[in-house]
């Protein structure tokens, strides 16, 4: 049995094992690109693989940064937060202060 395999399903996975397209009857002459070598398809193909790791890593680097900045927005409410609390306690002892001074002179 000599299955030559389909689109979905190549009997080869390795390009240059691979039988070469013909030309399509039902498309005019030169309506498509010109052949490329093998070497060609190889060195893209490697090309390729570099820069789609160079993109995965880049997008690494871009989340890591986002969630960092994240982190700082969410240090610097925290801070906040606890600044407006302290500066609350301190004006609320301001006036019981006051009150007490008002108090003394009054008596």
């Amino acid at each position: 049995m000599n299955t030559t395999g389909t689109i979905d399903h190549p009997l080869t996975h390795d390009p240059k094992k691979q039988a070469p397209m013909k030309p399509s009857t039902t498309e005019p002459a030169g309506s498509a690109i010109e052949d490329f070598t093998t070497t060609g398809a190889t060195d893209s193909r490697q090309n390729r693989t570099r820069e789609m790791q160079l993109i995965q890593e880049a997008l690494a680097r871009a989340h890591m940064h986002d969630r960092l900045d994240e982190a700082e927005r969410e240090r610097r409410a925290v801070r906040l937060a606890a600044a407006r609390r302290m500066q609350r306690r301190a004006e609320r002892a301001s006036l019981r202060a006051r009150r007490a001074l008002a108090m003394a002179v009054m008596q």
